[in-house]
C-alpha cells in the first residue's frame, strides 16, 4: 500500500515516460533538489508523467508479461470488474479468498477537504458518521470460491460494499470485523451465510484519516486471539470506544496497535517505524511491517518497543524518556521499498524457496525474496533475487500473503502512476485490478476444504500442520469454537509436547481461557524457548501477577540462556508492579552478553522509567544496594538515563531526585556516570534554578564548574563571571547563562554590569534575561535605564520590560510618567500589564492610569460575542486555506506561549493534544481566554516583601520556593520566605485581541494550521 506514497519525496526512483518534457532534462547540472522543485511546479508535470511508458494491458496480456524463475509458476486467478483496486487479501477456513477493494481512495465520500499538506495529509470538513449511516462510499468487500476444484476461483459475491474509506478485515468470533477509519465495525454472520445479520457494531472511534494511504490498516487475528493492525505515518490516532464519553488513546504516526474482541480493550503495542502498512506472523508469533524507505525490509516490532521514525515529519516519540530506539532490520543497500511482506512457511515451494521473507516492490514493479536470519534478538535479510518481474510499467504489486494451497497470492492495483501525488490529482483509475498466484511448477491448487466441519480434536491435529497457514487458521476457529471440553487435552499434552506443535497448543488453550495462572508457572520450565517466551508474555498481559509467579519470572530472568526469552522478560516487566519489576529487571541486568543486544538494554530501561515517578521510592530502595552499580549492562545503558530522566522532567522535585541519586552513588566511576546524564539532560539549559541541595551534590561529584562555585558563594567564582558578563569575547550562550545566575543570587555589583550591558546588547534573547534578572534588585537607576532603552526594543522585548517596569511601586510610577510625558505609547502596553501596575495601591498611579485607559476590564460579552460570530464566518468560508502560512501566524502570535508539536514558548498550556479539531472552541479561548481557565494555568499574583509584584502561572511548587512564569515566557523564582501575599485570578494573562489585526485569509490560514493533526516543518 506505500505504494501509493508520493515518489517525488524520493525522485530516484521515478519512471519518466517518453513523453516527458526534454527541456526539463536539458540541464544536467541541477542538483537533484532543483529538479524536483522544477517538475513539482512545472504544470507540464502533472499533464506528461501520469502517462504510462506503456498502455495498460488486458489481463491475459499483463500475466503473460510477468517474469519468474523456471521453477515456479504463475498465474491470473482475479481480475476486474471481479476485484478493483486490491488492497487487502484474506482466506477464509473454507478455502475462500476475501478481497478488500478500495475503489473510493484517495478521496472519502462525503467530506470537504478544507487544505491540505506537503505531505497529502489533509484536513476535513467533519469527522464522517459512522455505519451504517456513513457517506456511502465505493469500496466493497468480495468473496471468491473455487467451487468445482479446478484452481480456479468460478464463483464471487460481495459481503459488503458501498463502503467508505475501508482499509481491510478480519473474518472471525461469529462475523466480519471491519477497519473503517476513523472506525472499527464488526459485521455479525452467526448462520456463516455471507450475509450480514444487521448494522454493524461499531467497536472504536478516532482512527485518524487524514491521508488516506496511511490510514489504520492491515487487520488480522494474532496467535493469542488479540486482533493487530498497522497505523501509517501520516495519521493521527484519537481512540476510544465508539460512543463513550472517555479519554482517548492519543498518537502521532506509524505504530502498531492491538484490539481485544472479548475484553474491548485498545492498546498501542509498539510505537514508530515507517509508514506502516501491513502486519505479518511469523511461526513463533513475532510481529514485523515493511516500511517505505530505502536499505531495509522493514521493522520486527516487540511489545512495548519504541522505533525509528521521521521525527521531522511524522513527530516525536509520545514518551519523551525514551532516550534512544529501535532501528529498522538490518539490511545491505537497497532500494525503496517493500511496505508489505511474508514471511513463507508453507511447506510448498521448492525447499529453497522455505523460510524466506517475500516483499512487495511496487514502485519498481518487482517481488523481492531475501534471506531472513536472526541478528541478536531480533533479524536481518539479504536479498537473494526476484520471485516475480515485469516490463509492464503498470504492475503495482501492493498486498502479499501466503494461502492454504502453499502458493503465494499477490494483489495488483495495476495503475500506471501510483504515485499519491497523481491520485489527488484526480488521475486515479479505480476500474483496475489483479490477484497473482505464484506457486511451484507444475502444482495443483486445493482450495476445497472446510475446517468448520472439523471437530475439535481434528482441529488440534491440525495445529502439526507443516503449512503455517493452516496453523493459523485452525487456532483462530479454535477461538471461535470456545469448546472447552478441549482444554484438559490442552494441559496434558503441552508439558510433553515439542517445538512448534507445543507452541501452537499454548496459544489455544490461552484463546480457551484455559490458561490459568496456577498452571502457566508450570511451563516456564518447558524445554521448548518459545513456550517459555510465550507463556511470559500471556501471563503479564494484564499486568496483573501473583507473588508466586514474580518468584519464577525472577528465576527464569537469571537463568535463561535464549536471548528471545530474556527480551520479553523484559518487555513484561514493564507491564507488572514496580515491586515485581525489579528483581527481573535485576536479574536481566547481570547477562553480560546483552549489553549489546539489539532490544535489551532499551527495555530493561523502559520497564524502569515506566515507574520512575509512579514508584520512585521501590526503585532507590534497589538502588541503594551496591552490587548493580558494577554491572556493565547497568553502567552502560541505565545509570546515565536514569539521572537524565530526573534532571530533564525539571520540576524541583525531580531536581531533589538528582541529589538523592548522586548520594546513591557507591564509587567516583558511578558518579561519573550520573554526571554524563545530567549534562546530557542540561545541554542548552540553565542550571540556575538548581536547588541548593543539588548544587552541593553536583560539586560533591566533581561538577565544579564556574556556575556551581558561584551558587556556592566562591568569591573567585562571583568575580569570573561579572569579567565575562562584561567581556566582548565571552559566548552568548554563557552570557545567558551567568545573567541568569546573577538575577537568582542578587550580587550587588552585578547592577552595573548588567546595566552598562544592556544599554550595548542586540542580542534579543539576552535583552529578556537582563530585563527579568534587574526585576530582583531593587536599584533606583534601574527604571531609568529600562525607559531610555525601551523604544529601542523589539516588540518582544517590551513584553518583558513592561513586566519588569510594572513590578515594582516606583518603577510603575516612573514608567507611568513617561507615559504621560508622551515618551512610550499608552496603546502598546497590553490591558493585562495596565491591570497589573493597578494593584500597586497608590493614588498617583490610579490617576494616571484612568487618564490613559478607560477601562482595564476587557472587552464585554456582547462584544466578544459578536466577535466570534464575525470570525465564525470566516473560518467556515470554502476559501482555500494556506497551512503552511498558518503556521507562520501560529509561530509570531500562539507559538509565543504554546507549544504545538513541539515548537513554541511552553509558557499557556500546550495544543498538541488539546481538542483542535473543534474550532469553535479554540475561537472562543482566543476571542475570550479568562472563559475557561485550564486547571493548572490560572494566574497568580505574588507581592513580595521588598515590594514586588509577580504575575504568572505556577510553574512549580514546593515547601521552599515557588516558580512562576509569566506572559512574557520568564520563569522567576521566589522563597516563600519573601513572599507577603499571593493572589489567585480568575483573569487570564493570554492578552484579548490577538486576532484583531489579521485579514479573513490570515484567520483561515491559521486555524488551518491549528486543525493539523501532525507537524508540518517545510
Amino acid at each position: 500500500m506505500y505504494a501509493l506514497i508520493a515518489i517525488l519525496e524520493d525522485p530516484g526512483t521515478m519512471r519518466l515516460s517518453e513523453s516527458f518534457p526534454r527541456r526539463l532534462l536539458c540541464s544536467l547540472t541541477l542538483s537533484a533538489s532543483a529538479l524536483v522543485l522544477i517538475l513539482f511546479n512545472s504544470t507540464l508535470f502533472s499533464q506528461d508523467v501520469a502517462q504510462p511508458e506503456k498502455p495498460l494491458l488486458p489481463p491475459a496480456e499483463a500475466t503473460a508479461a510477468l517474469e519468474v524463475p523456471d521453477d515456479l509458476q504463475i498465474e491470473q486467478v482475479l481480475s476486474e470488474p471481479e476485484v478493483r483496486q486490491p488492497i487487502y487479501l484474506q482466506f477464509d477456513e473454507r478455502g475462500r479468498l476475501w478481497v478488500m477493494n478500495y475503489e473510493q481512495y484517495p478521496y472519502p465520500a462525503g467530506l470537504k477537504m478544507l487544505s491540505r499538506d506537503k505531505y497529502w495529509r489533509a484536513v476535513y470538513d467533519k469527522v464522517p458518521p459512522a455505519p451504517p449511516n456513513h457517506d456511502k462510499g465505493l469500496d466493497r468487500i468480495t468473496i471468491h470460491e473455487d467451487t468445482d476444484g479446478d484452481g480456479q476461483f468460478d464463483n464471487h459475491k460481495v459481503f459488503l460494499e458501498r463502503l467508505n474509506i475501508a482499509s481491510s478485515f478480519a473474518r472471525g468470533r461469529g462475523g466480519l470485523f471491519v477497519l473503517n477509519p476513523p472506525y472499527l465495525t464488526f459485521y455479525a454472520d452467526a448462520n456463516n451465510d455471507d450475509v450480514p445479520d444487521g448494522d454493524p457494531e461499531v467497536l472504536l472511534e478516532g482512527f485518524g484519516i487524514e491521508d488516506t494511504h496511511s490510514v489504520a490498516n492491515s487487520l488480522r487475528f494474532g496467535p493469542d486471539g488479540w486482533l493487530y493492525g498497522a497505523q501509517g505515518s501520516t495519521v493521527s490516532g484519537n481512540v476510544k470506544h465508539y460512543g463513550v464519553d472517555e479519554k482517548p488513546i492519543r498518537s502521532m504516526g506509524q505504530l502498531i496497535w492491538r484490539y481485544h474482541p472479548e475484553t474491548k480493550e485498545y492498546e498501542i503495542f509498539a510505537e514508530g517505524g515507517g509508514n506502516a502498512f501491513g502486519v505479518e506472523f511469523d511461526s513463533k508469533g513475532r510481529l514485523y511491517s515493511g516500511h517505505n524507505g530505502a536499505n531495509t525490509r522493514g521493522f520486527h516490532y516487540v511489545q512495548g518497543g519504541y522505533y525509528h521514525k521521521g521525527f521531522e515529519k511524522h513527530g516525536p516519540l509520545s514518551n519523551p524518556f525514551t532516550f534512544g530506539y529501535f532501528p529498522m532490520m538490518k539490511s545491505h543497500d537497497v532500494e525503496r521499498f517493500t511496505h508489505d511482506f511474508v514471511i513463507y512457511e508453507g511447506n510448498a515451494l521448492p525447499e529453497e524457496y522455505d523460510g524466506k521473507l517475500y516483499g512487495v516492490e511496487p514502485l519498481q514493479g518487482r517481488i523481492v525474496y531475501c534471506d531472513f536470519e536472526p541478528d541478536r534478538s531480533s533479524f536481518q535479510t539479504s536479498d537473494i533475487g526476484h520471485v516475480i518481474k515485469s516490463e509492464d510499467p503498470n504492475f503495482r504489486p501492493i498486498d502479499i500473503i501466503a494461502g492454504p494451497d502453499g502458493a503465494i497470492y499477490v494483489s495488483d492495483m495495476y495503475e500506471p502512476q501510483i504515485a499519491h501525488l497523481m491520485h489527488f490529482e484526480g488521475r486515479v483509475d479505480n476500474s483496475n485490478g489483479r490477484v497473482y498466484r505464484l506457486a511451484a511448477k507444475g502444482a495443483k491448487s486445493d482450495l476445497m476444504f472446510n475446517l468448520n466441519k472439523k471437530s475439535s480434536a481434528e482441529l488440534i491435529e491440525t495445529l502439526k500442520s507443516p503449512n503455517k497457514w493452516f496453523r493459523q487458521e485452525a487456532l483462530r476457529v479454535i477461538g471461535d469454537r470456545q469448546d472447552k471440553e478441549t482444554i484438559p487435552q490442552l494441559k496434558e499434552q503441552i508439558p510433553t509436547s515439542e517445538g512448534q506443535f507445543a507452541l501452537e497448543q499454548l496459544w489455544a488453550l490461552y484463546q480457551l481461557g484455559g490458561l490459568d495462572e496456577e498452571y502457566a508457572v508450570t511451563l516456564l520450565g518447558h524445554l521448548d524457548p518459545f513456550v517459555r517466551q510465550w507463556t511470559v508474555r500471556l501471563l503479564c498481559d494484564d499486568g496483573e501477577i501473583g507473588f508466586e509467579t514474580s518468584i519464577q519470572l525472577t528465576a527464569l530472568a537469571q537463568t535463561e540462556e535464549n536471548v528471545f526469552v530474556r527480551s520479553q522478560l523484559a518487555s513484561s516487566a514493564r507491564r507488572i508492579s514496580a515491586a515485581q519489576m525489579i528483581p527481573i529487571v535485576h536479574e536481566l541486568i547481570q547477562h553480560e552478553e546483552d549489553k549489546d543486544d539489539i532490544h535489551l538494554p532499551l527495555l530493561i530501561w523502559w520497564a524502569i522509567e515506566d515507574k520512575a515517578e509512579s514508584d520512585k521510592e521501590t526503585i532507590f530502595a534497589w538502588l541503594d544496594a551496591d552490587q548493580i552499580w558494577s554491572q556493565p549492562l547497568f553502567q552502560e545503558h541505565i545509570a546515565g538515563r536514569l539521572m537524565r530522566r530526573y534532571a530533564q522532567s525539571g520540576s524541583r522535585k525531580d531536581l531533589l531526585t538528582c541529589a538523592r541519586l548522586f548520594a546513591l552513588a557507591p564509587d567516583q566511576k558511578s558518579a561519573e556516570l550520573l554526571m554524563a546524564g545530567f549534562e546530557e539532560a542540561f545541554k542548552g539549559r540553565s542550571l540556575t534554578e538548581l536547588p541548593q541541595e543539588l548544587v552541593d551534590a553536583l560539586a560533591n561529584a566533581g561538577g565544579g564548574s564556574v556556575a556551581l562555585r558561584f551558587r556556592q558563594g566562591d568569591a573567585e567564582a562571583v568575580k569570573e563571571v561579572l569579567a565575562a558578563v562584561k567581556s566582548p569575547d565571552t559566548e552568548t550562550a554563557q552570557k545567558l547563562e551567568y545573567v541568569r545566575l546573577l538575577g537568582e543570587s542578587k550580587v550587588a555589583a552585578a547592577v552595573p554590569v548588567m546595566l552598562e550591558l544592556l544599554t550595548v546588547t542586540e542580542d534579543i534573547e539576552l535583552q529578556k534575561e537582563l530585563l527579568t534578572s534587574l526585576m530582583s534588585y531593587d536599584a533606583p537607576d534601574i527604571p531609568d535605564a529600562v525607559i531610555e532603552k525601551y523604544n529601542s526594543l523589539s516588540n518582544d522585548v517590551k513584553e518583558v520590560a513592561q513586566t519588569s517596569l510594572a513590578s515594582r511601586k516606583i518603577w510603575t510610577l516612573q514608567f507611568l510618567q513617561a507615559i504621560d510625558r508622551g515618551e512610550i505609547k499608552a496603546e502598546e502596553i497590553p490591558l493585562a500589564v495596565v491591570r497589573k501596575m493597578s494593584i500597586h495601591q497608590d493614588k498617583r498611579i490610579g490617576l494616571l492610569i484612568a487618564t490613559h485607559w478607560e477601562s482595564v476590564e476587557g472587552a464585554s460579552s456582547d462584544e466578544m460575542k459578536a466577535t466570534i460570530e464575525k470570525y465564525s464566518g470566516t473560518i467556515q468560508s470554502t476559501d482555500s486555506a494556506d497551512r503552511k502560512h498558518g503556521k507562520e501566524l501560529y509561530m509570531k502570535s500562539c507559538g509565543k506561549c504554546h507549544i504545538l508539536f513541539g515548537e513554541g514558548g511552553r509558557v499557556g498550556p500546550e495544543l498538541t493534544h488539546f481538542k483542535r479539531d473543534d474550532w469553535l472552541n479554540m475561537l472562543i479561548n482566543i476571542v475570550n481566554p479568562s472563559a475557561d481557565i485550564r486547571e493548572g494555568f490560572e494566574t497568580f499574583t505574588v507581592i513580595t516583601e521588598d515590594g514586588r509584584i509577580v504575575t504568572g502561572f505556577m510553574f512549580d511548587q514546593d515547601n521552599q520556593v515557588i516558580v512562576l512564569r509569566g506572559a512574557d515566557g520568564q520563569k522567576i523564582t521566589l522563597e516563600r520566605d519573601a513572599i507577603d501575599e499571593m493572589l489567585g485570578s480568575k483573569k487570564s494573562i493570554m492578552p484579548e485581541g490577538l486576532l484583531n489585526d489579521y485579514s479573513e485569509q490570515d484567520i483561515r490560514d491559521l486555524f488551518s494550521y491549528l486543525r493539523s493533526s501532525q507537524p508540518i516543518n517545510y
